[in-house]
């Protein structure tokens, strides 16, 4: 006896369909599985709610909608606008807060951004036919919009099959903000022409030059990748990049270009050779490539086998602000630093590695309860910073100062132990440089003079910030955890020659009376030195004009230290 099929009435859905549908299946002693499936893939939740939403979509299709009208907002405000002219009654006084209230103005300009645009989604025509080559691969049909920015991808040939392959994406490229192209792609088309015989630039020149959409033809990877979250990793770059100028960066156009002191955030360190980096702060989303740690110190490495790079040790020793003679220039007993083996103080990570290529770093801001960062002063010749240091101190003795140093000289009458030095022995001062314990120390008429790292801490442990001046060689020995020291380069404000220096500069009154053109060249030459061989160290560089607006500065900069988060290395913070 057969089962009369219920008909259905000329409105029914699909939902509705799909229900009868699956009322009317009836268990089969020979496809008793079959129907059992059936009937639960038929009476999935899911699917049910799929088949409403494509029927409201046919409604909205045959209806099509249109809105009555494009400004509804400025009918609103044309409205409260005409109530409030005169006298209200409580009606309308009731409409002018509902028409001025924040939420239905909102809404009202929601609905006029409806009305005025089109967002029917326009699809790319499929193509009428596909390649018989594909056979059962799925091909994945892709339209990108890029305007004029990159499409933020590489790649590359793959060497056992031949084919081309998405090397890389570039985080926050159209490509990557797509979320439909991933590493291992395989490229077969692009718009519509076939790249499977043309060489890697060839396609890059392609993609490039595509305005506008562009649409790529995909054979998905067997595994795609999952989106990596940016990580936290950010570098101090230590070196300036033109990606123009490196032949090696596989994708030019995709290099991200820095100078030394740029903050970069790596997203992903995925390629040994080539990480993906923005700078923190640009308004760019999109990450650039650079190279790698390990490949910039390998090449720097072999340029030098090569003789195109010199050796990273300095070849001569540069003229650094010492104090001066009448002249203002000339050196004075401060402070011939000499080397020494065997250095205990520990250093940052920038010295595990000759080659200066990046610096992990990280914010840190100091709390109550730490003791205050030590600020070093280096400057090129004539900066003055021992005066500099001196005035600033002076003007807030309650707040900063300096580490006393040491001395073997006699003490004079007016002077007062631990107050200008500390008096020691010769022998006392001789055991305390093989003990390691001075940041720096010299001769001077034949008197020994040194900066202790205890005369440090002991203006740390009275919650003052300690300011010393040193010979830039030191730097390696005070960059630590314990420190923690904000390096400041003070360099002064050099004429191009004694002619055209201002009137604050002219002798009888300025800084650099009697100073000649040579000892401008020698300044000059001197602050250009310091840069190179230690200017990666440097946090800020403070150009001298004159002794008052100098100091202004540096007072301004001590007061954001101790307020502020900066970037140090993470090696200072980690616990």
């Amino acid at each position: 006896m057969k089962v009369a099929m219920p008909v259905l009435t000329a409105g029914a859905g699909l939902h509705e369909t799909l229900a009868l549908l699956t009322s009317q299946l009836r268990p089969d002693a020979n496809h008793t599985e079959d129907m059992v499936f059936l009937k639960d893939v038929f009476s999935e939740r899911s699917l049910g709610y799929l088949m409403k939403i494509h029927e409201k979509l046919r409604q909205y299709e045959r209806q099509s909608p249109t809105p009555v009208l494009h400004s509804a907002s400025s009918l609103a405000d044309d409205v409260a606008e005409e109530l409030q002219s005169g006298p209200m009654s409580s009606e309308e006084k009731e409409l002018l807060n509902l028409l001025t209230s924040p939420h239905l103005k909102a809404v009202l300009s929601v609905h006029d951004t409806v009305a005025q645009k089109n967002f029917d989604p326009v699809l790319p025509p499929l193509p009428d036919d596909f390649e018989d080559e594909l056979d059962e691969e799925s091909v994945k049909i892709v339209r990108l919009v890029k305007n004029k920015e990159p499409l933020g991808a590489t790649i590359r040939r793959d060497e056992a099959s031949g084919a081309v392959i998405v090397a890389r994406i570039m985080r926050g490229g159209a490509a990557d903000r797509s979320g439909l192209v991933h590493v291992g792609d395989e490229l077969r088309e692009v718009n519509g022409v076939s790249v499977i015989h043309k060489r890697p630039d060839e396609i890059s020149q392609l993609l490039s030059q595509s305005q506008g959409s562009i649409t790529l033809k995909i054979i998905p990877a067997i595994k795609e990748e999952d989106r990596l979250k940016d990580s936290k990793v950010y570098m101090r770059a230590l070196f300036d990049y033109i990606p123009l100028e490196d032949k090696a960066t596989p994708c030019q156009e995709a290099g991200l270009p820095f100078k030394r002191g740029d903050i970069l955030q790596v997203v992903t360190q995925d390629d040994p050779t080539w990480w993906q980096a923005k700078r923190v702060g640009d308004s760019n989303l999109r990450a650039g490539l650079i190279p790698s740690k390990l490949f910039q110190e390998r090449r720097l490495a072999y340029r030098i086998k090569m003789g195109t790079l010199p050796t990273p040790q300095s070849p001569k020793k540069p003229p650094y602000d010492q104090g001066c003679d009448k002249a203002g220039l000339r050196r004075s007993f401060r402070l011939s630093r000499k080397d020494r083996q065997g250095s205990s103080g520990e250093g940052s990570d920038s010295e595990d590695s000759d080659f200066l290529t990046y610096e992990e770093v990280t914010r840190y801001q100091q709390r109550s309860n730490e003791r205050p960062r030590l600020v070093v002063l280096i400057g090129s010749l004539g900066a003055r910073i021992n005066e500099l240091k001196q005035r600033v101190i002076a003007e807030n003795p309650h707040r900063y100062a300096v580490a006393v140093p040491h001395t073997t000289r006699p003490k004079k009458p007016h002077e007062k132990e631990g107050v200008e030095y500390h008096f020691v022995t010769k022998q006392q001062f001789d055991t305390d440089v093989l003990d390691n314990k001075f940041i720096e120390h010299g001769e001077y008429k034949e008197n020994q003079y040194g900066t202790s790292i205890e005369a440090i801490r002991s203006v740390q442990a009275k919650n003052k910030m300690c300011i010393v001046d040193v010979q830039p060689e030191a730097l390696r020995r005070l960059r630590t955890s314990e420190f923690k020291p904000y390096i400041i380069f003070v360099k002064p404000r050099v004429p191009e020659s004694r002619r055209r220096r201002s009137a604050a500069t002219s002798p009888g009154g300025g800084e650099h009376s009697r100073v000649t053109d040579d000892d401008l060249q020698e300044m000059r030459q001197s602050a250009i030195q310091i840069d190179q061989q230690y200017g990666h160290f440097v946090d800020r560089v403070l150009i001298k004009e004159d002794s008052a607006s100098a100091c202004t500065e540096l007072k301004g900069i001590l007061e954001r230290l101790e307020r502020e988060s900066l970037w140090v290395p993470v090696s200072w913070v980690r616990t």
